[in-house]
């Protein structure tokens, strides 16, 4: 673990990735061969500071879920660095990362795939207790109980099964569990998609009255822009595994710089039909990220795109204070 720092030392970012990458190789033959890669995560870089959540957006098959499973080195990454609290575990073996596993915890998309349809949900809440050695066996009953109470389930229901609780119910049990070692850092893995509106929000509601109490930090993935508008405090967005833009929820929603970000707030409907609104057209399919397009990935489906964008990669740079963009045209 990282020693303390002196007095009046800024205090690290929670989280800290830089030219993150991931590739899968592509293995074909007798041999199994690597006969070319899928680029899902190609060089991405973030930071997230205590009490902050920072919302990842794009289309599926972006790479979203990809960064937050290789931050929590689920999987490993090819390339760059993830520094939580300011230490680099981007390279530690299975056995030195385990300290660092209390502090990072994930929330799954699926909350019923998610949990072990044969173990109790006091079972689920209190195995990384138990894994951790965090609690006494007599103190751990009480433990789990009271992080049911906190998600807003009853000390009753430890005893019963997930397939006997409803969709919102079996994501406050995930929730409970993330909480159980009381880490700094969740990943919210498309956490509400599976729910039903008015769940979404109630769950919603409560990771923010959480982060509040605990002072949290939140890698939020989601393909929904209301509800990453909703509990965000910066956005970025992703494109064929690279962050296109990077600002906070407010510029990103009133002055977006790259035509994907423009792309994707047009495409979201307006509940006053006496509004209008200019919409920009996006054409074509997502390129493969086994074979990306040379340049701006996204030259193919701009409609501004230039001799330059198809040639040369534009860098993800800052356009205004706190700003981020990578296109050539800004």
């Amino acid at each position: 673990m990282p020693d303390a720092m002196a007095p009046g030392t800024p205090a690290p970012p929670v989280l800290e990735v830089r030219d993150l990458k991931k590739h899968f190789p592509i293995r074909k033959g007798l041999l199994r061969r690597a006969a070319g890669h899928v680029f899902a995560v190609d060089g991405v870089s973030f930071t997230i500071a205590e009490g902050e959540t920072l919302g990842l957006v794009g289309e599926s098959g972006c790479g979203k879920s990809t960064v937050g499973r290789t931050v929590l080195r689920l999987i490993d990454p090819t390339s760059g660095s993830i520094h939580v609290g300011g230490q680099d575990i981007s390279r530690l073996p299975r056995k030195a990362l385990r300290p660092w596993r209390r502090q990072m915890q994930i929330i799954f998309q699926d909350p019923f795939s998610s949990l072990n349809p044969r173990m109790t949900a006091g079972e689920i809440v209190g195995e990384p207790l138990l894994v951790h050695g965090a609690h006494a066996t007599s103190a751990r009953r009480d433990a789990v109980a009271a992080l049911f109470e906190r998600v807003g389930l009853r000390r009753a229901q430890m005893d019963s099964y997930p397939h006997q609780f409803s969709g919102g119910q079996r994501q406050r049990i995930g929730i409970a569990r993330a909480l159980a070692l009381n880490p700094r850092l969740i990943i919210g893995d498309e956490p509400v998609s599976a729910l039903d509106v008015s769940i979404q929000a109630q769950v919603i509601n409560l990771l923010m009255d959480l982060q509040r109490e605990r002072r949290l930090s939140y890698l939020f993935i989601s393909h929904n822009l209301a509800v990453v508008e909703h509990i965000s405090h910066r956005i970025a967005v992703m494109y064929l595994g690279r962050i296109v833009e990077y600002t906070d929820k407010k510029t990103l929603f009133t002055n977006p710089q790259h035509p994907y970000t423009e792309a994707l707030l047009s495409a979201v409907p307006v509940p006053d039909p006496a509004i209008k609104r200019k919409k920009l057209v996006v054409q074509g399919d997502v390129p493969s990220p086994v074979k990306p397009p040379p340049g701006c990935h996204f030259h193919p489906r701009c409609p501004y795109a230039v001799d330059r964008c198809r040639a040369e990669a534009p860098a993800l740079r800052e356009i205004a204070p706190g700003h981020l963009a990578a296109c050539h045209l800004r």
